[in-house]
């Protein structure tokens, strides 16, 4: 809150969500709490997700929407997808279980070039991560609704998901996604947990069509002590950090797009509840 008050400083800015307001700075903001505001004119997300906002049926979706855009989150995104790509390529998952058993044995390590990455959805989170990727040497395809190609997606080694979540979307890592995936190949997925069907991803580890998970997302957040997936040795489990909404840089980014709409000029970010990013 203090970050936005010094991104906005001649701006009266509270928590208080009955005060009344022309626009609403939220990232989950409980049901209805912004249908109660009368005056409201513009909704803008702190967070670069915008699905649990859309899917609260008193949403006022004639309301122009934004959705955080910060290069802050692209860096953060980038450099979370390389660490875990590259953790994959090196073979990290086979050397963790050679020591839990004491085995010594080099592994055949193939090149960057000859390890291609998929990314499902191509926004711009998946934009900075396809770019430092391709720094580093490793082929890139992309798919997302609008442009690309699944088949050569699926045909990577490692596939790296950051669809935007949607009803078209929700579940679309499923059994039948994984079986037109490379076998052995490798899943990361960095976008929200309900784009995942868990059980098929269990399935598809145990029979070796896939070879390894990354997971930073749930769909039960925090993920409960009982699940499967923390004792699996094909999975990795991280509390849903791969990027994270830096206060200052997003206050400005946040501020900057208020400018904006006061201005009348186009939104960084704006969102189509037709298509639900």
């Amino acid at each position: 809150m203090e970050a936005l008050r010094n991104a906005l400083p001649n701006d009266e800015v509270t928590a208080d969500p009955t005060v009344p307001a022309e626009i609403a700075v939220v990232a989950n903001p409980a049901p209805g709490v912004l249908a109660a505001l009368p005056g409201l004119r513009f909704v803008q997300s702190a967070w670069a997700g915008v699905d649990g906002l859309l899917t609260d049926p008193t949403f006022p979706k004639h309301l122009p929407l934004a959705r955080l855009v910060d290069p802050a989150l692209g860096e953060q995104m980038a450099q979370a997808v390389a660490a875990h790509v590259m953790a994959l390529h090196r073979q990290a998952p086979a050397y963790r279980a050679q020591q839990a058993q004491g085995i010594w044995r080099q592994l055949p390590q193939p090149l960057a070039q000859d390890r291609p990455v998929g990314f499902l959805g191509y926004g711009e989170l998946a934009k900075a991560c396809a770019k430092l990727l391709t720094d580093i040497g490793f082929p890139v395809a992309f798919w997302s609704r609008s442009e690309g190609d699944l088949e050569a997606v699926l045909a990577s080694d490692i596939v790296v998901n950051l669809l935007p979540l949607t009803p078209q979307t929700r579940g679309f890592l499923s059994a039948s996604l994984f079986a037109r995936m490379k076998p052995g190949a490798a899943l990361v997925n960095v976008a929200r947990g309900a784009h995942l069907v868990e059980a098929d991803l269990l399935a598809a580890l145990a029979s070796g069509q896939l070879s390894h998970a990354v997971l930073d997302v749930f769909k039960t957040e925090p993920l409960p002590a009982a699940h499967p997936f923390w004792r699996h040795p094909q999975v990795t489990v991280l509390p849903h950090v791969a990027a994270i909404t830096d206060p200052v840089s997003a206050s400005r980014q946040i501020a900057a797009n208020i400018a904006r709409f006061r201005a009348g000029e186009p939104l960084a970010g704006l969102v189509s509840s037709d298509a639900g990013y």
